[in-house]
């Protein structure tokens, strides 16, 4: 296993923190946030609770000249402008954030910046250049040397077929080359060599309690003892009990087509005698193979959306139990830990965090294999 101490603790600014999933990799791996920023008031008060108090709420346009100097700048500014199923606009305020990150790089010239999105950010364009590119020549402009990496979570013990792009820039240095941890290293470095990817969704929930049925009811004891190396991961810092284990609203409608869906299956399991025009649409055009999906036991689950407390906008049925999965359960299948609590005033808000946040483990992955750059 590398060396993986860092000299002096290196300081982080996070933008668009959201709840913290990014931030909260890099505090696991030793890092030291500083400052960090998100304009949802709901998500700054999550942050504060589990990664830190530093974290300032309002827009990043209004707050340029307050980011302070850092060794790292990370973040990953709103995604939805380059959503692979959404329309890629240049006059998108979301997407024009992207140039407030890459701003703020300009201005505080960090030794290190991280930059997560999703793939349609490089599949998006400019005057008919990639947008990657765009980004890319600008940070090196600044003198920056840039490394564009497509990562899957699965890589990283995250039981969950999540996608995106991270975009890594480092003043140059000789003695240093980027490389990513072995799932053996990052396995030693998290405490259990007894990991393996992929991690299925079998083991990433089933010692949770059953959902309760109360929706003020917050903490509820486990089912059973760890019954997998992620299920201990999840555990460490648990006091034997979780919240958010309630059971999700479902209308009769989709009561009726989980009974007929069959485990990692989706909307074709459904009879035509109980589908609606849009299911019978589908069926006929076909694509769209997570809608009304069901989680399989031995395979991870497909990406987290906000939308998870609904069948119609991924696969988020539960695999053996009819009904949704619930917001803890998106949760461990994003690798929050046990211990995680979540700040909101709504359900919506609920979810958009939970969906909206980069998986901890695969955040702390990129912070672990920066560590190298900060050494000697």
């Amino acid at each position: 296993m590398r060396n993986s101490r860092v000299i002096n603790s290196p300081s982080v600014v996070g933008l668009f923190s959201g709840c913290g999933g990014l931030d909260l990799g890099f505090k696991r791996a030793g890092y030291q946030t500083i400052w960090a920023n998100d304009i949802d008031p709901d998500a700054c008060e999550t942050y504060k609770k589990n990664v830190g108090e530093k974290i300032i709420t309002g827009d990043i346009w209004q707050l340029l000249n307050k980011v302070p100097k850092a060794d790292i700048v990370i973040g990953g500014p709103p995604c939805q402008a380059f959503s692979l199923v959404g329309k890629r606009l240049e006059n998108d305020p979301r997407g024009r954030l992207v140039f407030a990150f890459s701003e703020i790089i300009e201005r505080l010239n960090p030794r290190v910046f991280v930059m997560e999105n999703v793939p349609g950010l490089a599949a998006s364009e400019i005057d008919g250049k990639r947008l990657t590119q765009v980004l890319a020549k600008k940070f090196m402009r600044a003198g920056y040397e840039v490394k564009i990496c497509k990562l899957t979570a699965t890589d990283f013990f995250v039981p969950q077929k999540r996608s995106r792009i991270v975009m890594l820039g480092f003043r140059p240095k000789k003695s240093y080359k980027h490389q990513f941890l072995t799932q053996l290293e990052f396995s030693s470095v998290l405490g259990d060599k007894d990991l393996s990817a992929p991690v299925s969704a079998h083991e990433a929930l089933d010692d949770l309690p059953p959902p309760s049925l109360e929706k003020f009811v917050e903490l509820r004891s486990y089912k059973k003892m760890p019954h997998s190396p992620y299920a201990r991961l999840m555990r460490q810092t648990s006091n034997g009990k979780v919240s958010l284990q309630v059971m999700p609203t479902m209308s009769d409608k989709d009561k009726e087509f989980v009974r007929h869906i069959k485990p990692g299956g989706n909307y074709m399991d459904i009879p035509n005698s109980v589908s609606t025009p849009r299911i019978l649409k589908f069926k006929k055009s076909g694509g769209r193979t997570t809608t009304y999906g069901r989680l399989h036991p031995n395979r991870p689950a497909y990406t987290i959306n906000t939308f998870f407390n609904r069948p119609n906008v991924g696969a988020n049925y539960h695999y053996s139990e009819e009904r949704l999965i619930t917001p803890r359960e998106a949760l461990r299948l994003q690798s929050f830990h046990d211990s995680f609590e979540v700040v909101y005033r709504s359900q919506r808000s609920l979810h958009m965090q939970i969906g909206n946040a980069v998986p901890p483990l695969m955040a702390r992955a990129i912070a672990e294999s920066i560590k190298g750059y900060f050494k000697n």
